[in-house]
């Protein structure tokens, strides 16, 4: 089990399916509210983006 202050160090690098995995696997496991939290906010964020990135290349046709 990583720290919080760990995870963060790693997880500016860590694609969207890493990150899936690990708020998935701590909602299995530990369930600390905060790391929680702090996954899914990361998760939203990069997930948005991607998102974006698709919406935009529709406009570019």
């Amino acid at each position: 089990m990583l720290t919080w202050r760990k995870l963060n160090d790693r997880l500016a690098t860590m694609s969207e399916e890493d990150v899936l995995a690990l708020l998935n696997n701590e909602r299995a496991t530990t369930k600390r509210s905060t790391v929680l939290e702090r996954l899914h906010q990361r998760y939203s964020t990069l997930r948005a983006a991607r998102e974006r990135q698709e919406i935009l290349k529709e406009a570019i046709k």
